[in-house]
C-alpha cells in the first residue's frame, strides 16, 4: 500500500528521500558494473571474430602498446621569470600564469620586470 507524499510529515519525507537516494546510488552502481561486464563481453567477441580472420586488436591500432604518442614529453623547462621577493620561486613562461605576475601586470607592470 503506497503512502501519499502530501500526507507525510517532514521527518517521513526526509526518510523516504534518503531511502530513494540510497536506492538510486545502488542502481547507478549496478549500471556501472553492467557496462563494465558488457564491454568485456563485446571486446572478447570482437577479439574472437578478428582471430577467426587472422587479425588482432593491435592490427586495428587498438591493442596494448599500439598507441604511439606523436608528441615528445617536455621537461619542466628553463625558468624565465623570478619572483621579486623570493628568488626560489620561478616561472618558465609556459602554463598557468602565477598570481604575482598577474597582479603586477594588472597594476601596469610588465612581466619583463621579472625576467632572469
Amino acid at each position: 500500500m503506497a503512502k501519499s507524499y502530501d500526507k507525510m510529515n517532514p521527518d517521513e519525507l526526509a526518510a523516504k528521500r534518503a531511502e530513494m537516494e540510497s536506492e538510486m546510488r545502488e542502481i547507478e552502481r549496478a549500471q556501472g558494473e553492467y557496462r563494465g561486464r558488457r564491454l568485456k563481453e563485446l571486446k572478447a567477441e570482437i577479439e574472437a571474430k578478428l582471430a577467426e580472420e587472422g587479425f588482432s586488436l593491435a592490427d586495428l591500432g587498438l591493442g596494448k602498446g599500439s598507441q604511439k604518442s606523436s608528441a615528445k614529453p617536455r621537461g619542466k623547462g628553463e625558468a624565465k621569470y623570478r619572483h621579486p621577493e623570493n628568488a626560489d620561486i620561478t616561472w618558465t613562461g609556459r602554463g598557468r600564469q602565477p598570481a604575482w605576475i598577474k597582479d603586477h601586470e594588472a597594476n601596469g607592470g610588465s612581466r619583463e620586470d621579472f625576467a632572469i
